[in-house]
């Protein structure tokens, strides 16, 4: 997995145009329907763009992530929002570092997200299954796992539409793939210049990323969460309540216990 260090820190400033508000739709669209819940775990939370929007709506919101660095980011995000410092002493949010594959909480939850393609950087099927199994035993019956991952196809136009270049006035990016198509994982490799003061001078600071991610297939995605005990499965395309077909670029799948 990917180590985030010097990349939580620019991470916002990338991804700005995420859509971040359409996750959090589909999350609130999926609890109408299967049940509205008070605590929530998030997996792979980052810097917190989907969990403080979530906690600011009155959520009890726990934002689990294996970066140190992410998690320092979405802490501080959080102090600076206008209810930040109300919320963090009510207790309604926590910021803990675990690894999705072995999660846990004190007692079980009401729901679990996991959106931004997080699960894809699980490069094994074992990971993958082991996430469900934890997942599946965090939460309480009834609970649902709504979580989004890569289709396999988005693999493959990443790959053709290559390179990808970013470029603004305090952050820019060189970003190239490379795709195992027997594996179905592509290698993500970013050149990254951040600017920085240095002597009341601006001066930009170059550093590589790597990222891997694995894509993997709706109907085995679907057959494991059923394994694990779920006993409700469902699987619609790119944030809408709809099938997901070959021509999708995310997989949004709802679980419920």
């Amino acid at each position: 997995m990917a180590s985030y260090r010097k990349f939580a820190y620019v991470y916002d400033e990338l991804m700005e145009d995420m859509p971040y508000p359409d996750w959090i739709r589909f999350a609130r669209e999926a609890w109408q329907r299967h049940g509205m819940p008070r605590t929530v775990v998030e997996l792979g939370c980052g810097t917190g763009s989907i969990t403080i929007p979530l906690v600011n709506s009155g959520f009890e919101v726990t934002g689990m992530d294996l970066s140190p660095d992410m998690l320092a980011v979405a802490r501080r995000k959080l102090e600076q929002s206008p209810k930040g410092s109300r919320l963090f002493r009510e207790g309604t949010v926590r910021w803990v570092q675990q690894d999705m594959r072995d999660w846990e909480m004190p007692e079980p939850v009401d729901s679990v997200i996991s959106f931004c393609d997080c699960l894809n950087y699980l490069l094994e099927k074992e990971d993958v299954i082991r996430t469900f199994k934890r997942t599946f035993d965090g939460l309480k019956a009834g609970g649902t796992f709504i979580f989004d991952v890569h289709h396999p196809n988005t693999l493959k136009r990443y790959e053709e539409e290559q390179p990808f270049i970013w470029d603004e006035k305090s952050v820019s990016y060189i970003w190239t793939c490379e795709r195992d198509a027997f594996r179905n994982e592509i290698e993500h490799h970013l050149t990254i210049f951040a600017r920085e003061q240095e002597s009341g001078q601006d001066m930009y600071r170059r550093f590589e990323e790597t990222h891997v991610q694995r894509a993997y297939e709706a109907d085995w995605l679907n057959l494991e969460l059923l394994k694990c005990g779920f006993s409700k499965v469902n699987c619609y395309a790119d944030f809408e309540w709809v099938e997901a077909k070959e021509d999708a670029a995310r997989l949004f799948f709802v679980a419920v216990k």
